[in-house]
């Protein structure tokens, strides 16, 4: 079936145009609400089966069921409301102009675009009149941005489901793996005193170089050797670092917060454990050293892990997507490996439903003060997203 005929670019342009002029980050009274309830009504007036779940008070995915004959595979499209707040953008964030052939706006590229191919692919299956044997689940969920709590609720609800797509911008790859995420701060504790008499303080800040140089000298050698086919190495990054009052105070306290990703065979547990033993072994020698590892309330969701997302490739699923994408491009998809943290750990690892992750657009531009999404993308993944249920539900 030739599923273009059920729908049109001028559809799913308005569409993803008019998700993006409804502010949805952080900052915005509601978040995703007014957002949510659009979705909600737009779904009803084309006479799609939609349900509007309360996750967060007024914050609610929103779930739009194709529902099949019964006999066949369920496949879950999953992408998110939110938006990152607008920041220094060079373009109107809200505005959702045309120009060069692309939407240009806060959200079109992550991923008001991918929604609303979602929801135009629902609404082209039900226009064709194909009965699938299989359910197609559309979820608009909240918060990835922030602590996933969307799709942390739709896992907890019991969500069963055979695959998933996350329809993040993919620039026409797909992904099956991704790392972990750790946001760690380590507190270091000294003592003050005036900077002419160094001798009778503790300088924290000296005590952070310490750690710093242990960490460089017995954790980030080994990371390169933790290896993944599909999400690439481990790896850490020292994001920041603050601490003293002023040039001639002995600094009494520094902190440094570190970003860590991890990948299968490690668990937040060991992340944890490697840098507290650094933590030992200094304290061992270094009587003055005091330092708390903590794990940063903003990096964390409610009840799950920032986990790694894995789905082997010889799941359903992935052949589905790697046989459609192939087909559009007349050559065979290229796997990414440098994908960062979204939902599709949540379904995969929490889930336990097989996840790939392929959506319109480029990664290149998402947060940026110049986003954007190609229209024919959009167009496209449509298609992708119909066949894909087409071949994987039947």
């Amino acid at each position: 079936m030739d599923i273009t005929k059920f729908y049109t670019q001028e559809e799913v342009v308005k569409l993803t145009q008019d998700l993006v002029r409804i502010p949805s980050h952080k900052d915005v009274p509601g978040r995703e609400k007014e957002v949510s309830e659009f979705i909600y009504k737009f779904c009803q007036d084309n006479g799609l089966e939609v349900e509007l779940k309360s996750v967060d008070g007024e914050r609610k995915n929103v779930y739009i069921y194709l529902r099949g004959s019964g006999s066949g595979s369920t496949l879950v499209l999953n992408g998110h409301t939110d938006t990152v707040p607008p920041y220094n953008m060079i373009v109107d964030p809200y505005k959702a102009e045309i120009k060069d052939g692309c939407i240009w706006g806060r959200g079109t590229n992550d991923m008001k675009g991918a929604v609303a191919c979602m929801i135009m692919s629902a609404l082209a299956l039900k226009r064709s009149g194909l009965k699938l044997a299989g359910d197609v689940i559309v979820t608009a969920v909240i918060g990835e941005e922030e602590e996933s709590e969307g799709t942390e609720d739709l896992v907890l609800s019991g969500l069963k489901a055979d695959g998933a797509i996350v329809g993040e911008p993919s620039n026409y790859e797909y992904a099956i793996g991704h790392r972990g995420l750790e946001w760690l701060e380590i507190q270091f504790k000294g003592k003050a005193a005036h900077g002419g008499v160094p001798n009778e303080g503790i300088n924290a800040i000296s005590k952070a170089a310490d750690f710093i140089k242990a960490v460089e000298r017995d954790i980030i050698p080994k990371l390169s050797e933790r290896n993944n086919e599909f999400m690439g190495p481990s790896v850490m990054n020292f994001g920041k670092i603050e601490g003293g009052t002023q040039p001639s105070t002995v600094a009494d306290f520094c902190s440094l917060k570190i970003d860590r990703r991890y990948v299968v065979g490690e668990t937040v547990e060991t992340v944890l454990q490697e840098y507290n033993d650094v933590i030992k072994g200094i304290k061992a020698y270094d009587k003055d050293f005091h330092a708390e590892l903590i794990r940063m309330d903003s990096g964390q969701m409610r009840e799950f892990d920032h986990i790694y997302h894995y789905t082997e490739p010889h799941e359903k699923i992935v052949k589905t997507v790697v046989n459609v994408l192939e087909k559009h491009l007349k050559n065979k998809p290229e796997v990414t490996r440098k994908r960062g943290w979204t939902d599709a750990a949540t379904l995969s690892y929490y889930g336990k439903i097989p996840t790939v992750i392929t959506g319109p657009g480029n990664i290149s531009y998402s947060h940026k003060e110049n986003e954007m999404v190609p229209i024919i993308d959009l167009y496209n993944y449509v298609k992708i997203y119909s066949e894909i249920a087409m071949a994987f539900c039947s």
